[in-house]
């Protein structure tokens, strides 16, 4: 395996070309991309810079790969980087800081020529900053190490892009312009895989003995998105908020006799669990309402999608045990219903469905309650084990057979929780097995491991969160504490806000940069085309509610500082203030219960995908309601009020499938095919 490039000086020649050329080793072949057509040459080996280019000022740490928009190619290049940890040998870092450069002369990238190219370069690089994206020069971060070790022949003949997991490799459509060269494989030092996820790794030490713990958790990029734009399943299985998480713990023979940072583990163990979205046909419509319309659509492949969504879970895996952590009544009952309403027509021998009625079980802070659902696994947790690498046999002493499959609603809260106690409970039983931890002692016994272990998970659950529904997990202070308390409930008060305005306000843009980035969704060669993306169709009135709201606020604030009279007796002037703040409350008000009544006008909707089939779904299933959907009726035809105006279908917006009628629209459910 060539091993990539760690540093690249780039060199702009002028308007004709950028080259890279690798700081080690000197006399490395060096890449050049041509600006007038777009073509990837590789240079022999010790080829001299032409004397007309000038050194980019800043050190170009890897080549996330290219992508083409309205008016220009652009090649996106990482230029910052943080040191992570030291995993097995190797570093891991996390992608800091990002340069996008175009191909095209014409065309800057600070003050792009057309607002349609300058809107999607705010998403490429709104979607890069706000990530959390990671990788390493030298080994696979995509891959639990049971994968590793099983093709680690393979990985000899590979180069890294090659051996990456495909679901979890997130500049897979970026890197694509590279890898579909007839020179690919020459290439492959430049072709750096990125993962979006986390990552982190401590070391305590246990009568003596030193242990590292790391955690790391790998999304995928298939149905990618935000919290309630990205439910459920698609055509193909897959669904939305897929993570994979490995807990590996390194522990070393023997004690140490001091403190040392050689790496000298015996034993490698690594425990894989998943999360995911409920398998089946099912979303949330906003509203602006705190809990938006539940929407579940029975369609003719919801059997199918489930069923190639486990099996392919049970190819990858083995075994799946589903925990399912949805409430059995009120406002999640309906996707509890269908999910074991699908999953009851599907037979397969090595899938298990288990409920968990989370909130019951645990309520009045009881969270030593989920204590009853390891019960209930212990025997499939012990049959399936974990991976365990003994360094001096040839053959792992044990694999991991299977997985536990863990959702609740949004993946996140109930699901973090649940996760966190499954990994403690099978971290303590492969310290006794290894000996380090003696029977009768626990992990919570050792301050160092246990406090580590509580804030590694948390944080975990933050970013994990963050990613998904735009604020930190819920419930994290019982996995810091290991209790609830009082604090934590306003804290996650204090979130759910923050979720609620993110997820209504501001999450259609986000939407649009993983539809963009992850090529869900791909421009024309025409900004024209595309200007829809920045017009706001709503009807004038619509537009203007909210304006008329502020200046009614503002002229009620404006009335407080007016003088008043000091008698008993009311004047003529007493008597115009209350008129004048009874009209302004009667304004403000008419202009809220406006917007609550076409609330979707007022929702931060994806433009590059918009859901409107699903919104608008009038199929079998089930609508807790259709709130925000404006006056019914043939007077609310006449003012504009009841038309859609979300854009129906794609045609200005970029190459995707039209919508339907009767059918939910394929590429918002995820069925569109990628150009990787």
């Amino acid at each position: 395996m060539k091993p990539i490039y760690q540093r690249l000086n780039l060199f702009i020649d002028s308007q004709d070309a950028y080259t890279f050329v690798p700081v080690e080793p000197l006399g490395s072949q060096s890449l050049t991309i041509q600006r007038s057509t777009g073509d990837i040459v590789l240079n022999p080996p010790n080829t001299p810079i032409p004397a007309t280019a000038s050194r980019y000022e800043k050190t170009v740490y890897g080549i996330l790969g290219m992508i083409s928009l309205a008016l220009s190619e652009y090649i996106i290049i990482l230029t910052g980087r943080e040191h992570r940890g030291h995993l097995l040998g190797h570093d891991i870092y996390r992608a800091a800081d990002f340069d996008i450069l175009p191909l095209n002369p014409n065309v800057s990238v600070q003050s792009p020529p057309h607002p349609v190219e300058g809107h999607l370069l705010a998403l490429v690089r709104s979607h890069l900053l706000g990530g959390h994206f990671l990788f390493s020069y030298g080994w696979d971060l995509s891959r639990r190490l049971q994968k590793q070790w099983n093709e680690r022949e393979d990985d000899e003949k590979r180069a890294l892009w090659e051996q990456a997991d495909d679901r979890f490799f997130w500049n897979k459509f970026l890197q694509s312009r590279l890898i579909d060269t007839d020179i690919a494989q020459e290439l492959s030092p430049y072709i750096l895989p990125i993962i979006y996820g986390t990552f982190d790794i401590r070391t305590v030490y246990i009568h003596g003995r030193r242990i590292q713990l790391c955690l790391i958790s790998r999304r995928s990029r298939y149905r990618a998105g935000t919290r309630y734009f990205r439910r459920g399943v698609d055509h193909e299985g897959h669904v939305a908020n897929f993570n994979e998480t490995e807990q590996i713990v390194l522990v070393e023979e023997q004690a140490a006799g001091r403190i040392s940072n050689v790496e000298k583990f015996s034993h490698k163990l690594s425990f894989v669990q998943i999360r995911g979205s409920v398998p089946v046909f099912w979303a949330e419509v906003n509203t602006l309402r705190y809990k938006p319309d539940l929407q579940v659509m029975e369609l003719q492949d919801t059997v199918d999608a489930m069923r190639v969504h486990l099996q392919e879970q049970v190819s990858i895996y083995g075994e799946q045990n589903l925990i399912n952590l949805v409430n059995q009544k009120g406002y999640e009952q309906p996707v509890k219903e269908a999910y074991e309403r699908t999953f009851n027509q599907i037979e397969l021998p090595k899938v298990k469905y288990e409920y968990f009625d989370f909130h019951n079980e645990c309520k009045r802070m009881r969270w030593d309650r989920i204590n009853v659902l390891i019960e209930k696994l212990q025997e499939d947790l012990l049959r399936q084990g974990y991976f365990h690498l003994d360094m001096s046999r040839p053959d792992p002493l044990q694999i991991q057979q299977g997985v536990v499959r863990t959702n609740c609603m949004d993946n996140l809260d109930r699901t973090n929780v649940v996760q966190a106690a499954l990994a403690k409970w099978t971290l303590n039983h492969q310290l006794k097995f290894l000996g380090v931890l003696a029977e009768g002692e626990e992990l919570d016994d050792f301050k160092a491991l246990s406090r580590d272990f509580r804030e590694m998970w948390a944080d975990h659950a933050d970013m994990i969160s963050k990613a998904y529904a735009g604020s930190g997990a819920l419930k994290t202070d019982f996995t810091r504490t290991n209790k609830r308390t009082k604090i934590g409930v306003l804290e996650d008060g204090y979130k759910s806000v923050t979720r609620y305005v993110r997820n209504n306000y501001f999450d259609g843009a986000r939407q649009d940069g993983f539809d963009l980035v992850t090529g869900a969704w791909t421009p024309r060669k025409n900004p024209i085309t595309a200007v829809s993306l920045l017009a706001d169709s709503r009807p004038l009135v619509v537009r203007s509610v909210p304006y008329i709201m502020s200046f009614s606020v503002f002229m009620i604030c404006a009335g407080l500082t007016l003088p008043r009279t000091s008698g008993k007796l009311l004047t003529s002037e007493d008597y115009s203030l209350f008129y004048y703040f009874m009209l302004w409350f009667i304004v403000a008000a008419l202009s809220i219960a406006f917007i609550a009544i076409h609330g979707i006008e007022y929702v931060s909707w994806p433009r590059l995908i918009p859901p409107t089939d699903i919104i608008y779904y009038e199929g079998p299933g089930f609508r807790s309601g259709h709130r925000g959907k404006g006056l019914k009726g043939s007077f609310a035809q006449k003012l504009g009020f009841s038309r859609k105006t979300l854009p129906v279908d794609g045609g200005p917006h970029g190459r995707k499938r039209a919508l339907t009628v009767n059918k939910i629209e394929e590429i918002e459910m995820g069925t569109k095919k990628r150009v990787d």
